[in-house]
């Protein structure tokens, strides 16, 4: 399936593994020029290799971090000049620690909304003139399944993340007619490194366990590569009509309608 992405130019944050590092690939298999940023050097270096051994293609990268306002806007700005445009923008980070509301301060809830939040509106303020100017865009929220559904242990990121849905739907209706999308991908668990670093035993073994103690009725939990195909779809010109919404991968965990 064509998904009208040869020739479009990508931003993906949160690039260099996991669900950013996955889009970025089949954005890549799909035609477009890539650029992937992220906060460690080694990791945006490592993925660049395996991109490049594995496709054949070269991505830009640049290392910053997403709540540095003025390094992702000098990124975005810099990727458009050397392209000559931006059409798409995966706004993408890491979550918030684990824990209950009691578990932490007030600070920790700034830091948390700095993340889970403002980042991502940051980056796409950033990226909105060059989608406009280029007449075509997709946007994309990545966050978590705790933006439609609490988590009790995940408080943070039940608490920080919905703001995003706000943001989007409201989006979505100050861009009016044209052909630039917003959508939110709200992945559920998922087998990256953040969720791997805390496993011990037998990787296969233990995500199942992490399944079955989730609720997960598939009975394992998702590949990035699952999570960024739905992800990709929703970056294709395939999805010209589908804007404001969140699409929820979670292997049929949440029960909400």
């Amino acid at each position: 399936m064509d998904l009208g992405l040869n020739g479009k130019v990508a931003l993906v944050a949160g690039g260099s593994a996991g669900i950013g590092l996955a889009i970025a690939r089949d954005l890549v298999r799909e035609g477009a020029a890539v650029s992937i940023a992220g906060r460690d050097p080694g990791r945006l270096a490592k993925a660049r290799d395996e991109i490049r051994a594995e496709l054949g293609a070269e991505v830009g990268t640049r290392a910053l971090d997403v709540r540095d306002t003025a390094a992702t806007r000098a990124w975005v700005d810099d990727v458009a000049a050397e392209h000559g445009a931006v059409h798409i923008a995966v706004a993408n980070a890491g979550g918030p620690p684990a824990g209950p509301t009691g578990a932490f301060g007030a600070d920790d809830y700034r830091a948390a909304l700095e993340l889970g939040m403002i980042a991502h509106i940051a980056f796409v303020q950033a990226a909105l003139p060059h989608l406009r100017r280029a007449g075509w865009g997709r946007i994309l929220l990545v966050t978590s399944e705790t933006i439609r559904e609490i988590i009790p242990k995940f408080a943070l990121s039940g608490i920080v993340r919905p703001g995003l849905i706000g943001y989007a739907k409201t989006l979505v209706h100050e861009l009016g007619p044209g052909d630039v999308t917003v959508n939110v991908l709200a992945p559920g668990y998922t087998a990256t490194d953040a969720l791997l670093a805390d496993l011990t035993g037998d990787a296969e073994a233990e995500t199942a366990r992490v399944a079955a103690e989730a609720g997960i009725p598939l009975g394992r939990v998702a590949r990035p590569e699952e999570v960024a195909a739905v992800g990709t779809f929703l970056l294709s010109a395939r999805a010209s009509f589908v804007t404001g919404t969140v699409q929820v991968v979670d292997g049929g965990r949440s029960l909400g309608m």
